[in-house]
């Protein structure tokens, strides 16, 4: 397209181009080398949820804890 041509494109054209160019890279999706995962995949019920929730919950605060600890002797030290 020369410079005219695309000045002329109302913001609507070119919304519209931006929403074709989105839909086509998505409409691989579920086909290509994740789609089996994709078809395995469901949604978590509320027992695997909590045991989610709370294993990445001591994670957090393990990890705090470890950074904690680390800067505590860090101060005594120097």
């Amino acid at each position: 397209m020369d410079k005219t041509t695309q000045d002329k494109k109302t913001v609507e054209d070119r919304l519209i181009e931006q929403q074709e160019k989105i839909e086509r890279r998505f409409q691989g999706i579920g086909k290509g080398k994740y789609s089996r995962i994709l078809k395995m995949a469901k949604k978590p019920t509320g027992e695997e949820y909590t045991k989610i929730s709370l294993i990445a919950g001591v994670g957090i605060i393990l990890l705090g804890l470890i950074g904690f600890i680390i800067y505590y002797i860090m101060q005594i030290v120097f």
